[in-house]
């Protein structure tokens, strides 16, 4: 269920923020939303990254649903290895 937010922030900010998340396709709710997800998730470790570069990339990255990180990364050191071999 959705609910209603209401947050108070400085205007440059939410200006610069609408304008980073039409830039990636995505809605400021969501943006905001996956980032609550993340940084309340119980399984994922503390990371001290609040601030820094890092911090700004949390959760606006969306993996495709089918998605398979290892058939990828063997991809690529394959494709990286016969391109140098």
């Amino acid at each position: 269920m959705n609910t209603k937010l209401t947050l108070t922030i400085e205007q440059e900010v939410i200006e610069k923020a609408k304008a980073y998340a039409k830039g990636k396709g995505r809605s400021l709710s969501d943006l905001v939303e996956n980032y609550f997800k993340t940084i309340t998730a119980s399984n994922q470790p503390d990371y001290k990254v609040h601030g820094s570069i890092a911090a700004s990339l949390l959760g606006s990255f969306q993996e495709p649903e089918n998605f398979d990180y290892k058939k990828e990364l063997e991809n690529a050191i394959a494709e990286k290895h016969l391109k140098n071999g």
